[in-house]
């Protein structure tokens, strides 16, 4: 999503506390490409490493790379760019434990905070101004047994959960999966067509021929740029 400021450094002094640091991949500022919020100037903050490995990931250049930045400066950086809205994702950010403190941090200097994660992390200590937007593995993704169900008693109207559908299997999938856990009546729904594998109309047609509670959403950022790493 967006593309700017790749490889952020710091000249923070050596020896500062490893407690107070993460590994960030990239610090961009772009259009916010899904969720509710699609369309709003967004910084990005991009943070290292994924216990997944999703068939369709299109951030696999995020699993190693990365700078060891002070919190203190992802902040900085991030004000930087004079939008309120910041967007926490990965990889999966809640691989880092520290990504809870930058998440507290960024909400307490006022801005609107939403995280990115891949649902397969506990999310019971992600701060409660936190906006979370929360992955289900569907079984093309080749990581459905990672989904963590307790999740789901967590989430509010203000959480959003997020089906990346890749056949006319998952979107089947999906649709029971939504009416077992009753995902409609606790959060957002949202369905995404999986980039090069189901057309978005495949998608939008059975959402409407089936009359889902869902919200369909496509990528704006790669309707804009295309499918390119960093934006």
């Amino acid at each position: 999503m967006g593309v700017e400021t790749r490889n952020v450094r710091t000249g923070a002094a050596e020896g500062l506390s490893a407690c107070k640091r993460l590994r960030i991949n990239e610090i961009f500022h772009s259009l916010q490409g899904e969720a509710d919020s699609v369309g709003l100037r967004t910084v990005f903050v991009r943070l290292t490493g994924c216990p997944l490995r999703c068939r369709y990931c299109d951030t696999t250049y995020a699993f190693h790379a990365g700078e060891w930045l002070d919190i203190d400066a992802v902040l900085d950086k991030v004000e930087s760019f004079r939008t309120p809205h910041v967007c926490v994702t990965g990889g999966e950010p809640l691989a880092q434990p520290n990504c809870l403190v930058l998440l507290e941090r960024l909400c307490d200097a006022g801005n609107r905070v939403s995280l990115e994660t891949s649902g397969a992390m506990p999310i019971g200590g992600v701060d409660a101004r936190v906006v979370r937007v929360v992955d289900v593995k569907t079984p093309g993704s080749g990581e459905a047994a990672r989904n963590r169900v307790d999740n789901f008693a967590l989430l509010t109207q203000r959480d959003q959960v997020k089906f990346v559908v890749c056949s006319r299997e998952d979107y089947e999938w999906s649709a029971n999966y939504i009416v077992e856990h009753r995902l409609a009546d606790r959060c957002q729904v949202l369905f995404s067509p999986s980039y090069g594998e189901i057309t978005p109309t495949m998608l939008a047609d059975w959402i409407l021929e089936d009359r889902l509670p869902v919200r369909f959403q496509l990528q704006l950022h790669k309707i804009l740029w295309g499918d390119v790493p960093g934006k």
